[in-house]
């Protein structure tokens, strides 16, 4: 039983079975924007904003008007910033390249790479909000990406963002989505061959919420990731099983994406989240108890890095919206993951991914440590 031969038997399996293969959990992030000059709220200054994310140990952040105060103040933090240039500007940038330039010039250079900026957004859901900007979309992506190019930044990948509910009409079966047309074909697929030749990512807000409200046949677990014995639906064509709706809903996009001959692109999730209050006593599903129940299991979902169906690897971020309520008034849907005096509405930890690498490593170290046992006792 002492043999060199019986050591090394001991030595592989201990090797093989306790160190477990690194799971790649999704980056959990959380959008943010300056109250507008018009709005009851209370000014909050970027350094406490930047502050807070620290915090709050949050390693990602959607700036949707990227406010030069703001991208400096994240400015060493090692948070990433995931810039947005406002729909209004996007025809401006792709008329004239030195606009394109000088956009970089302001929110790029003066900060990159103190300030971690990843990805940067041209325009948020134009095909909605501004239909008559979005032929415009492609160009203004191009002449961003080039300026980032003049000045020698290349790991600052572009797109632009779309909404679930404006670009895939339907959801279910996951398998036969396909997207709206023509917007497909006229505006979608171009952008798509330009993501994969620049290596970013496709970029969807994407409310399990606003799915739920529009369909009676969704029950309000399947959108709030509880797991009941019959809280399921199966994709008959693909024979797949969906236990919450959120995975659904980005499996759609998957197959959109395919439909298109690009279904290995990266997908990030802009926005997601579920309000804890309504514009009006319809909403009755637009509680706080429902909003927690949201975000804590969609949080854990994706920690525990099982991905989709169709996407084990998962989607590549998810942002929830947002950080910070707008204004403590009736009439407006509440998203914030803070009241507007900075404290908490939830119990959250935003440090997700890192268990797994701590687990890890400590495992590797007991390896290695009883490695060099045996190594000891073959030499004996």
């Amino acid at each position: 039983m002492n043999s060199p031969a019986f050591y090394l038997l001991l030595l592989i399996s201990l090797t093989t079975v306790a160190i477990p293969p690194l799971i790649s959990a999704t980056t959990i992030g959380v959008t943010y924007s300056t109250p507008p000059s018009i709005s009851t709220s209370v000014a909050i200054s970027p350094d406490r904003i930047a502050a807070k994310v620290v915090s709050m140990k949050i390693p990602a952040v959607r700036l949707l008007d990227s406010n030069p105060a703001m991208i400096r103040a994240f400015a060493y933090t090692n948070v990433s910033l995931f810039l947005s240039v406002p729909n209004p500007l996007v025809p401006l940038l792709a008329s004239n390249r030195s606009l394109a330039m000088r956009w970089c010039y302001r929110h790029v250079l003066p900060f990159y790479p103190r300030t971690k900026i990843s990805i940067i957004s041209v325009g948020n859901d134009v095909v909605s909000f501004s239909p008559d900007v979005s032929p415009f979309l492609l160009r203004a992506m191009q002449n961003v990406h080039l300026s980032l190019a003049d000045l020698r930044i290349y790991k600052i990948s572009v797109s632009t963002t779309f909404s679930f509910f404006n670009i895939v009409p339907t959801a279910f079966p996951p398998s036969s989505a396909q997207f709206q047309e023509p917007t497909g074909e006229v505006i979608i697929r171009p952008i798509l061959q330009f993501l994969e030749r620049t290596n970013s990512s496709f970029l969807i807000n994407l409310f399990p919420y606003n799915m739920y409200r529009s369909s009676f046949s969704i029950p309000i677990g399947f959108a709030l990731f509880e797991e009941f014995p019959f809280n399921f639906r199966d994709d008959l064509t693909t024979g797949v099983r969906y236990r919450n709706l959120f995975d659904m809903m980005v499996d759609a996009v998957i197959s959109s994406m395919a439909v298109m001959g690009h279904e290995n692109l990266p997908v990030i999730v802009a926005e997601t989240g579920w309000p804890s209050s309504g514009i009006d006593a319809g909403e009755v599903d637009a509680t706080l108890l429902y909003s927690e129940m949201f975000l804590k299991a969609l949080l854990a979902h994706l920690r525990s890095g099982g991905g989709t169906p169709l996407r084990k690897e998962g989607v590549a971020e998810v942002y929830v919206f947002e950080l910070v309520e707008k204004d403590a008034k009736q009439g407006i849907r509440n998203w914030g993951l803070l009241h507007h005096n900075m404290t908490s509405k939830y119990s959250f930890e935003f440090s997700g991914g890192g268990g797994g690498k701590a687990s890890r490593f400590i495992m590797e170290v007991f390896v290695g440590f009883f490695v060099e046992v045996v190594m000891l006792c073959l030499l004996m």
